[in-house]
């Protein structure tokens, strides 16, 4: 066991507003307000910083606290709320009605601001959370502009204006762009953080100390050793009533081009110079701009799409996706999504990278797994002493953790060979305490540290991949597939890499 030391670092952040629009919804309950909360008690959140509430409901101070209250009581990964943390917070918790179009409500948050700048020594400091509808980020971009809340003062460089704008980053190339650009008429690229949860867990996180703090990896992490990698995020759920969005998504939109193109870019990229964000998300661009363009029959070969039927999940009867509450009846939208791609460069030329996702998967789960070559077959590959390759698993969720499976010999006469595995558990090795993927990602853009964040290179960069995938499948090709909820997906999905001699990782219970 290592030794924990749960010391808090030194505020080094400054003191400023933060503003949430669209702050009735879920993620602020949910995600948002716990954060704030969680960062306030560890004393990460300087203590005169105030949060904005902006919304279109009628609501008071009051109200919205209480609201922000009960949130934090059912989400918090500390609770119950502590008093004292509570009693300091909440009288910095406002509300601001206003619809996202309405001239005058920006008007009057900006006069708000300036008199909380007056009373908490704000020093005109604004984060920006766009917590709202992907259809409403333009809007409320150009309304900030107009109302001059989006503007650096040349004269004070400490009086920083940015926003995070939460995924979707478009449905498509033409929309991305779109975005960035309503985005970047406002706001310089240096004032942008798109955020993805993905990036702020601590397996997503330890990628990079992992990869190039330790030297027994680096040299092996290439064509020469490695045979493949899968990036795997299963879910055990349908939905969940996000059938209306979902619908227009899939899960090649909603998640393999967002998380787990981050995870295979982190997994890819080559050392940067530096821990600067930018020299980073450079080498993040470059993976990206290395993977093979897609032709239409290259779609066919190597992707799968499937859709899940009714059926039973661990003896809970379970609706197709057609019957889901906001689904098409004839919806040929993805709920599986596997994906084939190729990294064109020195480092990886020829080795395959799997990625899948799906809902109503058999279990819930996040992992990367690097297999590495087999040993030369001269010694122990017979029937009798057959090896398993070596696998080095990042588990993300459930239960963090890095694991590396090697051969040993089992105990007794005869020289049979078994798998076994070297573990590293996060909450074994530090102790339970591991802040929220949220926790980290507004301490960080409060902190101006855009590390974790994706650019605007990065997002059309991904979606340039993707667009050609969605291209064939429009087409129906391949056809989609449809599979039992419970199951690991469509028969096909093997097949992919079966035909090379491969197979999925199974998730462990």
């Amino acid at each position: 066991m290592l030794e924990n030391s749960q010391s808090t670092p030194a505020i080094t952040a400054e003191p400023c507003a933060l503003v949430i629009f669209g702050a009735t919804g879920d993620l602020t309950a949910r995600k948002l307000l716990p954060a704030i909360y969680n960062l306030s008690k560890d004393g990460l959140l300087p203590p005169s910083s105030v949060v904005i509430g902006f919304a279109r409901r009628p609501k008071t101070d009051a109200e919205f606290r209480e609201e922000m209250l009960r949130g934090i009581n059912a989400f918090s990964r500390s609770r119950p709320v502590d008093p004292g943390v509570w009693e300091k917070l909440a009288p910095r918790l406002f509300y601001h009605q206003s619809s996202f179009d309405q001239a005058d409500g920006y008007q009057s948050l900006a006069t708000r601001l300036l008199e909380l700048d007056k009373t908490h020594g704000l020093g005109g400091r604004r984060l920006y959370y766009l917590s709202t509808s992907p259809t409403e980020f333009g809007t409320i971009v150009s309304q900030l502009g107009q109302a001059g809340l989006g503007n650096i003062d040349p004269f004070n460089s400490k009086a920083w204006r940015r926003v995070i704008v939460e995924k979707p980053f478009g449905h498509d190339l033409q929309s991305a762009q779109q975005l960035n650009w309503a985005i970047n008429r406002v706001f310089d690229e240096s004032q942008v953080f798109r955020i993805d949860h993905y990036l702020g867990k601590q397996t997503v996180q330890n990628l990079l100390v992992f990869r190039f703090a330790n030297g027994i990896f680096e040299p092996i992490w290439n064509r020469r050793y490695v045979d493949h990698v899968q990036v795997t995020v299963a879910e055990d759920i349908g939905v969940e009533g996000r059938g209306g969005y979902f619908d227009t998504a899939g899960t090649l939109r909603d998640m393999i081009q967002n998380h787990l193109m981050q995870l295979l870019t982190l997994v890819a990229m080559e050392p940067p110079v530096s821990l600067d964000g930018d020299a980073i998300r450079d080498e993040k661009v470059r993976v990206l701009k290395a993977i093979s363009a897609f032709t239409p029959e290259q779609v066919e070969k190597m992707t799968v799409r499937g859709q899940y039927s009714a059926g039973s999940e661990n003896g809970k009867p379970v609706i197709g996706y057609h019957e889901e509450r906001g689904v098409k009846a004839d919806s040929t939208t993805e709920t599986y999504a596997a994906v084939q791609l190729a990294i064109d460069n020195w480092r990886w030329y020829g080795v395959p990278f799997y990625l899948r996702s799906g809902k109503h998967l058999k279990r819930k789960g996040s992992e990367i797994n690097i297999h590495f070559n087999r040993a030369p077959g001269v010694l122990f590959n017979t029937p009798q002493r057959g090896t398993s390759a070596n696998v080095l698993t990042l588990r993300i969720q459930p239960r963090e953790s890095i694991g590396l499976r090697m051969n040993a010999k089992r105990p007794g006469t005869a020289a049979t060979i078994a798998p076994v595995g070297m573990n590293f558990h996060y909450s074994e090795a530090f102790g339970s305490y591991s802040p929220e993927a949220y926790e980290r990602l507004l301490l960080d853009a409060i902190l101006g540290d855009s590390t974790l964040f994706i650019r605007r290179d990065e997002v059309e960069s991904a979606w340039q991949i993707i667009d050609r995938i969605e291209g064939s499948w429009a087409a129906g090709k391949p056809p989609l597939k449809i599979y039992s909820p419970g199951s690991w997906g469509p028969a096909e999905a093997e097949e992919l890499l079966k035909s090379s001699g491969r197979s999925w990782d199974e998730l462990p219970t």
